[in-house]
């Protein structure tokens, strides 16, 4: 059957160096770090005290407050990326058939802060059961995309993915599938994470994943690093507008970049850990590659999973040059978690949109806070280290991969029109 194509009309960003796309990408572009003490929460006896939280955000300019307090933060920033993606993509609501658009989200853990808070407001209490019956609605991981079809009127498909950091990527692809496919015509897509909390700092100490670097925040996301220490925590969203080629060219619709391929495959192997070879990694880039019609030669830059981890990092490379080959060496590959932290289930949303922005504008943004080489790593790849690259970017391929071995790449090619 002939698959339609689908492009990219709207972005939206909600991230520790920018609230809007315009901030994010600069942030990304002059290397700032997201990172800092936390301001959530009193977090002097955790063993990271630090993460990269959004900033400067009055959530009350975006959403009237009574709706505001139906919504965990999670939702919330979803409902504000998605506002910036779709005023950017011009869609007039009343000359679509919406039916035929449709929302499709992820998030690896959803309603956090609600379900802590809830469980320790009854713990603390006399044990007569007082909830909150904004609860349930507010925690379960599905109504964001449940808030989103509401305020649009969208009445497609309409679900969130959670394949915890692979969710935002997952998401995307399920999207782009769908279009492609004839299912619908449009789609909001992406993820948000809001899991700075006590419970998502002290879990993950609890599983040795965070960077610890407490005197030195801005440099603990080390990508690459000979003393890597492991991720820090970021929160956010990112938002995606997807929209038929045909249907997008017809409205005259600005159009960022293509999406021409995505793959999803599990390692198979462990809970947290990576398989140390790569190879659920190395499928997943070969399955996207040979999804889009490309060869590794067509691919430009890799936004790369890489979270900072001692484990994680030396064997997304060793994938790369798996697939790559001698081509591996011409490639640009950063990690932009490296500024603006993990943001789980929204990490693969941020990172499409630095793909994107990328082949827009022949910028690969820089793997920050690299100040020692790693014996285990090829010192002839280009790890785009501290400082942006100019060059022109064909295609770019992102890289999520998810605890539960969930792993997942897509790409984004100029448009050719």
């Amino acid at each position: 059957m002939n698959l339609r194509r689908v492009v990219v009309t709207g972005l939206g960003a909600l991230t520790p160096i920018g609230n809007t796309v315009p901030e994010f990408w600069e942030g990304l572009g002059n290397g700032v770090s997201g990172a800092a003490p936390i301001t959530r929460f009193d977090a002097s006896l955790f063993k990271t005290q630090f993460a990269c939280e959004v900033k400067n955000l009055n959530v009350e300019d975006f959403i009237d407050r009574k709706e505001a307090r139906k919504m965990d933060p999670f939702t919330q920033y979803a409902m504000i990326a998605v506002d910036e993606a779709m005023k950017d993509s011009g869609l007039d609501l009343e000359k679509i058939n919406l039916l035929r658009a449709g929302v499709i989200w992820g998030s690896g853990i959803g309603g956090l802060k609600t379900f802590q808070d809830e469980v320790v407001d009854f713990a603390n209490g006399d044990g007569t059961p007082r909830f909150n019956p904004f609860f349930i609605p507010k925690m379960i991981a599905d109504i964001s995309a449940g808030f989103l079809s509401i305020k649009y009127g969208f009445k497609g498909p309409n679900f969130v993915t959670v394949s915890a950091c692979a969710s935002g990527t997952n998401a995307l692809i399920d999207a782009f599938n769908y279009i492609r496919l004839g299912k619908a015509d449009i789609f909001i897509s992406g993820g948000s994470e809001a899991a700075v909390t006590e419970a998502g700092i002290g879990g993950f100490n609890a599983m040795k994943a965070l960077s610890q670097r407490n005197d030195d925040p801005k440099t603990a996301s080390r990508p690459f690093d000979k003393d890597r220490d492991g991720f820090v925590l970021g929160e956010g969203a990112g938002a995606i507008i997807l929209e038929e080629y045909e249907h997008a060219k017809a409205r005259g619709a600005k159009i960022y970049a293509e999406l021409v391929g995505g793959g999803m495959t599990a390692d198979a192997h462990h809970i947290t850990a990576p398989h140390p070879d790569g190879e659920g990694a190395a499928n997943v880039m070969r399955f996207a590659l040979e999804d889009a019609g490309l060869s590794p030669e067509d691919i430009d830059y890799v936004n790369v999973h890489g979270t900072s981890t001692p484990l994680g990092d030396v064997s997304e490379v060793k994938a790369i040059q798996k697939v790559f080959g001698e081509h591996a060496y011409k490639l640009n590959i950063s990690s932009t978690k490296s500024m603006t932290g993990h943001l789980l289930g929204a990490a693969g949303a941020i990172e499409a949109i630095a793909s994107i922005l990328s082949v827009k504008n022949g910028l690969v943004p820089p793997t920050i806070n690299h100040f020692t080489d790693d014996e285990n790593l090829d010192s002839k790849l280009n790890l785009t280290f501290n400082k942006a690259q100019k060059r022109e970017v064909r295609a770019a391929l992102s890289n999520t991969f998810g605890f539960g071995g969930h792993n997942c790449s897509i790409i984004f090619k100029k448009i050719d029109e």
